[in-house]
């Protein structure tokens, strides 16, 4: 079981990531793009996936991962109840997240 800490330190440990507010939630962003939130009053991850990955995801951890409503979940936006999963692929879901929005210049986290 992920913890908001751990989630906090994998985000932050991804090259460029910084911590900012977000509505009074952190956020985790690389070039200033948002790559993942955490709301750990509801134990809930957001990470921006591409559509396939979260399609892919979704189906394979139907009670765990979901696409946010509406047209924020049609761009990738998708909840993760991070209290559900494991550190492993916590770390998958913010390096897959990380990746969609560093620039492409950044070289790719260790693990990739």
């Amino acid at each position: 079981m992920a913890s908001s800490e751990q989630i906090r330190c994998l985000a932050l440990d991804l090259p460029g990531a910084v911590e900012q507010d977000h509505h009074g939630f952190p956020s985790y962003r690389v070039a200033g793009r948002i790559f993942a939130t955490v709301r750990a009053d509801r134990a809930r991850l957001m990470v921006k996936l591409d559509p396939e990955d979260q399609s892919n995801l979704c189906n394979a951890y139907p009670e765990t991962i979901a696409p946010v409503a509406g047209y924020w979940g049609r761009k990738g936006s998708t909840f993760v109840a991070y209290d559900r999963i494991d550190e492993a692929l916590a770390a998958m879901l913010l390096r897959l997240a990380w990746s969609g929005v560093s620039p492409k210049s950044r070289p790719a986290p260790n693990g990739r």
